[in-house]
């Protein structure tokens, strides 16, 4: 066999030859004969990158929880990135006096409060509500079991007037599960409640030594 293959590439003057290429248009030639010098690329046609607008929002109410947060001496921030939360996030990370942990999942949002704590710093963690789902394991086996004040700030999703249907599952079955888990909550919906009742749930937090949870409701987070 190995013979044969030797014959074969000795046709055509010793070099063996190529079959035609849809890119270069090379057909029956010695290898090495009548090709281009210069790299030669495919064209591809450009992508239009359209810039999504941004979502509705509010930035004046981010801007309310967050100051809440801080009037309550919270200076450590965990969080994924998340829509309803994106301008709590940013203000945390643009705050010198606040510290922003970017978690790769909410889990270890558990974990980063319970250092805080034993070190004496406040901590908040922010999620979306399947977040929460996510970091049941953690606020059980660490929160829970070894008494571990847990600020939670929750994203509501899911609820009356949701665009996103991969949200509804989470949002139909965020307040069961606290329930379930026998965690304290509250609603944010209004502006004018959101500084006291942060206040409120951080105090039951730390007198409690458990998690709480601050639900945070669309008619808070969008424009109108």
């Amino acid at each position: 066999m190995g013979s044969s293959l030797a014959r074969a590439g000795r046709e055509g003057g010793g070099r063996p030859r190529v079959r035609a290429h849809p890119v270069l248009g090379v057909t029956d030639r010695p290898m090495g004969e009548g090709l281009p010098t210069h790299p030669v690329h495919r064209h591809t046609p450009s992508l239009d990158i359209i810039a999504a607008p941004m979502p509705p929002v509010s930035t004046s109410s981010s801007r309310i929880i967050y100051d809440a947060l801080k009037a309550c001496g919270v200076r450590l921030i965990s969080a994924l990135p998340e829509t309803w939360l994106v301008h709590l996030i940013r203000m945390a990370d643009e705050d010198p006096e606040m510290t922003l942990v970017r978690l790769a999942k909410e889990e270890e949002g558990v974990g980063i409060s319970a250092g805080a704590h034993l070190a004496g710093v406040k901590s908040a963690m922010l999620m979306q509500n399947h977040g929460l789902l996510a970091a049941v394991n953690g606020i059980v086996s660490c929160a829970q079991l070894y008494r571990i004040p847990l600020l939670m700030l929750i994203s509501h999703r899911g609820s009356f007037g949701e665009r996103d249907p991969w949200q509804t599952e989470g949002g139909g079955v965020t307040e069961d599960l606290l329930h379930a888990l026998r965690i304290a909550y509250q609603h944010l919906e209004d502006p004018l409640h959101v500084a006291h009742r942060i206040a409120e749930a951080q105090t039951l937090a730390y007198s409690s030594n458990k998690p709480v949870a601050l639900l945070l409701c669309r008619d808070l987070m969008w424009e109108p």
